[in-house]
């Protein structure tokens, strides 16, 4: 079964004066080389943003228009694999603290349509999470605008988050909070 990993870079960092969240550094890296970690098993991996230099090969690609969401940005990551996946790993490059180990419990834990990481007050993170390719693209069709409503009609199983592994780093001291 072939599994492709997408990694959202798009967004505007609009509270963290408008930086690119996916050059931003920690414990010694930019957040997009923590998603690319996270994705290490992965052999084929799409990155929907602006292209960067990267430590590994890979697919980079934008949603039509750029900037209209993580649903659009999913669907574009999805129709740039060169071979379309049964299933996709979707991770937002701001939760540097998913690493391969959360992504192989999403895979294991996966439900009939996969499986969403959950925070610890039980919010489903739908930017971490394991999606059938077949049921996103059936979903898509209704258009939907945004993450839950793409992901309304799958089956998903919850997966808890261990430690930090569900937060995102959407302010500065967000990032703060995170460094070792």
């Amino acid at each position: 079964m072939f599994i492709g990993g997408i990694i959202l870079t798009g967004g505007t960092g609009r509270r963290l004066g408008g930086a690119d969240k996916a050059s931003l550094e920690l414990d010694g890296k930019p957040l997009l080389e923590h998603a690319l970690d996270a994705l290490s098993e992965m052999s084929q991996i799409v990155v929907v943003g602006d292209p960067v230099p990267t430590s590994r090969p890979v697919k980079f690609t934008r949603e039509e228009p750029a900037g209209t969401g993580p649903a659009q940005g999913v669907l574009a990551g999805v129709q740039a694999f060169d071979t379309t996946p049964e299933q996709v790993v979707v991770l937002a490059v701001d939760m540097p603290r998913v690493s391969p180990a959360t992504i192989r419990r999403l895979m294991l834990d996966g439900g009939r349509d996969g499986s969403v990481l959950v925070d610890q007050d039980g919010r489903k993170q739908y930017l971490c999470g394991v999606y059938a390719v077949a049921r996103l693209m059936k979903s898509a069709a209704d258009q939907p605008r945004s993450m839950k409503a793409l992901l309304k009609p799958l089956k998903l199983a919850k997966v808890a988050a261990i430690g930090d592994e569900a937060k995102d780093v959407d302010t500065w001291q967000d990032l703060s909070d995170l460094t070792t």
